[in-house]
């Protein structure tokens, strides 16, 4: 994990998520496109190809979770939803997450004009946004583990060889899941550098 510079902390933090939040989206494309066989939907994911409409568009990936709870990955981003707290939706190259009290997405999310819009004016909703996106990083860290654990260190290690092309930021596959575990930790000690929004890549 990069130093946290004295003069910039939010900067930093945010930068680090954006590297490592963009470089897990690359990695569940590969997980797609594994040669054996697409590994999400060995893990229980459904897929939704585009219609007409949409045939530039790349495929859903939806997973259903206990209570109700699901997850939505997108080239773009993610949406993560639970009844108990509402829905977020995490930009790939924001790490600003949008929030809704409803968790449940009223349409496909084929691209970004397609989500609902968002708000987390008053506490209460700032409280369930960072809750929605600490159980999202417990999911990711877990899904990390599970890759670990059923196909090997050596397949993410191969996954980010491709990644690593010399102008991307890298996380080792030995560093992903301490890295998810430590931006965990920093948004439930400190969690206003997910609201403040920017482009950073």
């Amino acid at each position: 994990m990069p130093k946290v510079m004295e003069d910039d902390p939010i900067k930093t933090t945010a930068e680090h998520a954006v590297d490592l939040f963009s470089q897990q989206i690359w990695c569940w494309g590969c997980d797609i496109k594994r040669p054996e066989g697409n590994w999400l939907v060995e893990l229980g994911f459904e897929r939704t190809t585009p219609p007409a409409d949409r045939e530039n568009c790349s495929s859903i990936y939806s997973l259903s979770l206990p209570q109700g709870r699901c997850v939505v990955l997108r080239g773009f981003g993610v949406f993560y939803g639970d009844p108990k707290y509402g829905s977020i939706f995490c930009p790939r190259y924001e790490f600003c997450p949008l929030y809704k009290t409803q968790s449940k997405l009223d349409r496909p999310l084929w691209s970004n004009t397609d989500l609902p819009n968002s708000s987390y004016q008053d506490y209460p909703q700032r409280t369930a946004c960072v809750s929605l996106m600490l159980n999202l990083i417990e999911w990711i860290k877990s899904y990390e583990e599970q890759i670990t654990d059923r196909l090997g260190i050596e397949y993410r290690q191969a996954t980010l060889m491709k990644w690593h092309n010399g102008d991307r930021p890298l996380i080792s596959s030995e560093e992903i899941v301490p890295a998810w575990h430590e931006l965990g930790h920093q948004i439930a000690t400190d969690s206003q550098f997910i609201f403040e929004k920017r482009l950073l890549r």
